[in-house]
């Protein structure tokens, strides 16, 4: 495997990710950010989605998200209140993939993307052998 997971000492432990990857690949890969094109207005739902298709695309370069070495989300009119949701989208997509997506993440909320339907994006960076 070319990515590690680690949480060093003097970092909090997240449970939905890992404080740090270190990659040891030859081949980079960059995933465009995914979203829910089955648009349901429900944020689990999408969420799942989007990882599923993330995971699609790493497949198409010869990946998986065990390869992922970071992952951004984009959710719109970002709340702490959403996080149930976020996480039983991982968690349904992590189910069907068969793994738990943890490399380092970083949520940001914004005010829109790039359709009113759509209200999560994930984008990804893998390293593969």
């Amino acid at each position: 495997m070319a990515v590690t997971l680690i949480n060093p000492a003097g970092l909090p432990e997240i449970d939905v990710y890992h404080q740090v990857a270190v990659a040891s690949g030859t081949r980079l890969v960059f995933v465009a950010g995914q979203v829910a094109w089955n648009a349901v207005p429900d944020l689990a739902a999408q969420v799942e989605e989007a990882y599923l298709n993330v995971g699609t695309a790493l497949a198409a370069a010869g990946g998986s998200f065990a390869d992922v070495t970071r992952l951004t989300v984009y959710a719109v009119d970002w709340k702490p209140e959403k996080m149930p949701q976020l996480l039983d989208g991982i968690a349904r997509a992590a189910a069907k993939l068969g793994t738990t997506p943890t490399p380092p993440a970083t949520l940001i909320g914004v005010a829109a993307l790039d359709v009113p339907e759509h209200l999560v994006e994930i984008e990804a960076t893998a390293v593969l052998d």
